[in-house]
């Protein structure tokens, strides 16, 4: 039997398994090991994909899940989220297939002024990730939390493996006043050896001060060092930002910051002469504003800054301008709509094509568009049913490597799902 099949085998056998022995109540059996709350889903998606450019057009089928826990600590709280399955071809031979896999864990620390806190994020996807936590669209998973892509070019067929590690560090010194102090690591690498990989740290440091009930400033500084495993260039990138938060009401927050980057790119190397470092100004923006209520989630994010780069574009160190948004809103107990979307304009500091013709001049310009909607509906206590659509557009001023998004893509998903209600674990 295929892999695949045999997996979606599995699924509906443990969700069976697990229907006979969850109680009709949300509340889990006591003397649990953990206590917290807990939700899984388990699903299965067809979609039909529409794709521009040389890629062509698909049938697949798609096996996946997601777990979520919580704990109910207040001093260590715990969180675990995942993501993943299986897609295969059904029918046209250059859709998407294999696995993929999202894990994301945070860990907390609470003392009485002070909170420690460390995450971590890893994925394997075989495109780059849009819409959805697991990044893949059709699957009708969680929506996507607006975020700065990790990769800046949108791709098809393209495996990557990324991880993140973080920790932040914050301290009251009042009522009013407080600090923070964080750092970041992170690795994007190719297994197929068809796009830039990197290495990437990056430590800040933050004052924060509530001017009244409603309203704050805060202060930051951050220094990140990328580095490429193939090559011997290093781009390092200062910034410091000034911004407000303000609390409209317990529903609506905004915070916008902005402020100077530098950024110094070193170890160019042109027909094996060095050359002195690459330096650039510019401004960095980071803005958000958040509404909720108890039936509907909205968000939106805007970025400006430059990053390391790597992805497909082979360029070294990139300026990006991001704006992503969701929309999430609940219909009685049974029926959800969201949406989610990005706007994404990546332009090269220095093309990797141009260092191999004699030059470090800056690359072209990439603009890419996605968006997503998704209906799930409950049917009785366990069953899901959902549909969905994504549609994805990109175009390039330079000539994009065959793997990349071209055009208009589309993605239409269906499915059904086993969907219990949140699990209250008691110790």
């Amino acid at each position: 039997m295929k892999p695949s099949y045999t997996l979606l085998v599995m699924v509906f056998i443990l969700g069976a398994a697990a229907q006979a022995q969850v109680a009709p109540a949300t509340t889990g059996p006591a003397g649990f090991p953990v206590s917290g709350t807990l939700r899984y889903d388990l699903r299965y998606t067809q979609t039909a994909q529409f794709y521009g450019g040389p890629q062509g057009d698909s049938q697949s089928s798609i096996v996946s899940g997601d777990l979520a826990y919580a704990n109910s600590s207040h001093k260590r709280p715990f969180a675990l989220m995942y993501s993943g399955g299986d897609m295969w071809n059904i029918t046209g031979g250059s859709g998407e297939t294999g696995v993929f896999q999202h894990l994301s864990a945070s860990q907390g620390i609470v003392g009485r002024k002070w909170t420690l806190n460390f995450s971590d994020n890893v994925g394997y996807m075989p495109q780059a990730p849009t819409t959805g936590f697991s990044g893949i669209p059709g699957v009708g998973d969680l929506p996507s939390q607006p975020t700065q892509p990790v990769q800046p070019v949108l791709t098809l067929n393209t495996r990557s493996v990324d991880n993140t590690a973080i920790a932040n560090f914050s301290h009251s010194l009042g009522p009013a006043t407080s600090l923070s102090a964080g750092g970041s690591y992170e690795i994007l690498r190719f297994p197929d050896g068809n796009g830039l990989e990197d290495n990437q740290w990056q430590v800040n440091g933050q004052i924060n001060r509530r001017l009244n009930a409603h309203n704050s400033i805060f202060a930051q500084y951050a220094y990140s060092r990328s580095t490429y495993p193939d090559n011997t260039i290093t781009m390092d990138t200062q910034s410091a930002l000034f911004g407000y938060t303000r609390t409209w009401s317990r529903r609506f927050k905004t915070s916008v910051s902005a402020g100077p980057e530098w950024d110094k790119i070193t170890g160019i190397e042109i027909n094996l002469l060095p050359l002195p470092p690459s330096t650039s100004s510019g401004l960095t923006v980071n803005a958000s504003a958040n509404y909720e209520i108890k039936s509907m989630t909205a968000t939106l994010g805007y970025f400006q800054g430059t990053s390391g780069g790597a992805g497909v574009l082979e360029s070294l160190g990139t300026h990006n301008k991001d704006l992503s948004g969701g929309l999430s809103r609940q219909f009685g107990r049974n029926l959800t709509l969201s949406a989610s979307g990005a706007y994404m304009r990546t332009q090269a500091l220095i093309s990797g094509l141009a260092l191999e013709l004699g030059s470090a001049q800056p690359g072209g310009v990439t603009n890419g568009v996605y968006g997503g909607v998704a209906a799930t509906r409950r049917l009785g206590r366990y069953i899901t049913i959902f549909a969905n659509y994504t549609a994805t557009e990109q175009s390039s001023s330079s000539a994009l490597p065959t793997n990349a998004i071209s055009g208009l893509s589309q993605v239409i998903g269906f499915g059904i799902g086993y969907s219990p209600r949140e699990m209250h674990l008691r110790k």
